[in-house]
């Protein structure tokens, strides 16, 4: 029974994941399949005391994302796969329906850099991809009320290792994470501070400081911070507007879940990192940190031209990695996409790829179509001059409101 190929038959699990059963699908191989997130919290917690590479890892965020959002436990499913008892890999996915289409997807969407299921990297190494893949397919087989199975955001590298998840689904390259890794501050500028880096530093702090007087902050969980969040989620409202993109935060009503995770009870540690121009708040980086790690959810800066002049968001960032490697974290996650900022300070860059595994005919259909999507999208952002052309409407939309409204 030792070879994984002998399948006991048992119900299924209902379409909805009520309640918690176990399924035998393989002599060494079983499935636990709920829509109570309770019912894997020790087998999360276990999977996760390891490690995470991002907060959409973690059973408290996620634990608080559900219960912040309302979510009703029709769309929660937490799938838990085993080898020989023990835990290996869970997937805790939503149930939403988006343009037709009935999806499994991860819960909190674009609002961290990257996502992977949770897992022992080291048992999911030795399985090898037939083990693997046997795993993959005894975790979704059960899935049923749903046409597929979309996993943004999947990192090909975590813990040192590649390829752990490349039998799962069908993947598809589409961007890169990026990570400022060091042993110290030191270390840290030796290697991405040249010497007309810190030159050009320089001069931008001390336009900065002829403006007033600068200081940078750093507060925790249980700390006032509704001030400093509301002036950071006012602060990025106006940076979507110029830039003529959405305002998810806003429009999705999350602005309010941030609030809750840097209470003192939230399970979640959150560090806030502070500069202010004359007792102002000019900027603003919204980090999740675990362990030595350190994932910078949200960043924002000042729209003030006067005060651009000084480069608010570029000072801040000066200040947070020498603040962060001088704690002792060990890296600095930055999210993905590139930027200027994670040009200049990141030193580690991680492919990120989507995973589709399609559970109806109508999935197989929609896989295709966004796979053409996401490459194009992908060519797109590799082309300057086009996304400058795509934003050009609503960029001149925002200028023409703001002339009229004075």
């Amino acid at each position: 029974m030792g070879s994984g190929t002998a399948a006991l038959q048992h119900p299924s699990v209902d379409a909805t994941g009520i309640g918690a059963k176990v399924t035998q699908v393989a002599a060494d191989i079983s499935v636990l399949m709920t829509n109570r997130i309770e019912d894997v919290e020790a087998s999360w917690r276990l999977l996760e005391a390891s490690g995470v590479e991002s907060p959409g890892q973690s059973y408290d965020f996620i634990a608080l994302w559900v219960k912040n959002r309302r979510l009703p436990s029709c769309d929660q499913t937490y799938i838990v796969g085993s080898v020989d008892g023990e835990p290996v890999a869970l997937l805790p996915l939503r149930r939403r329906r988006t343009r037709g289409v009935r999806l499994l997807s991860w819960f909190p969407g674009s609002n961290v850099g990257c996502y992977a299921p949770i897992a022992n990297l080291e048992r999911l190494e030795q399985l090898g991809p037939v083990g693997r893949k046997a795993l993959w397919a005894r975790m979704t087989a059960r899935l049923t009320g749903a046409d597929l199975i979309y996993l943004r955001w999947l990192p090909g590298r975590v813990g040192g290792r590649t390829g752990l998840f490349d039998e799962l689904g069908v993947a598809l390259p589409v961007e890169t994470l990026y990570r400022a890794e060091f042993a110290s501050w030191a270390e840290c500028e030796r290697v991405q501070r040249s010497k007309s880096r810190r030159k050009h530093d320089r001069q931008q702090g001390d336009r900065l400081d002829a403006l007033g007087q600068v200081t940078f902050e750093v507060s925790r969980n249980g700390d006032d911070a509704r001030d400093t969040i509301d002036t950071m989620f006012r602060q990025r409202s106006a940076r979507f507007k110029a830039m003529g993109i959405r305002d998810i935060f806003v429009r999705d009503g999350l602005t309010e879940f941030y609030h809750a995770a840097v209470a003192a009870n939230s399970g979640i540690a959150v560090q806030l990192q502070v500069l202010r121009l004359g007792g102002q708040i000019v900027a603003v980086r919204y980090n999740v940190v675990h362990g030595t790690r350190m994932f910078c959810l949200i960043s924002s800066m000042s729209d003030d031209e006067t005060v651009q002049a000084g480069s608010p968001g570029k000072q801040c960032l000066l200040r947070v990695m020498q603040s962060v490697f001088e704690q002792g974290y060990t890296m600095f996650d930055m999210g993905a996409g590139l930027t200027d900022e994670k040009r200049h300070w990141c030193n580690v860059q991680i492919p990120l790829q989507h995973h589709y595994v399609p559970l109806s005919a109508w999935g197989r259909t929609v896989l295709a179509a966004h796979r053409v999507i996401q490459k194009s999208r992908r060519q797109i952002k590799g082309h300057k001059k086009l996304i400058t052309a795509l934003r050009a409407p609503g960029q001149w939309l925002h200028r023409h409101a703001g002339q009229k409204s004075k």
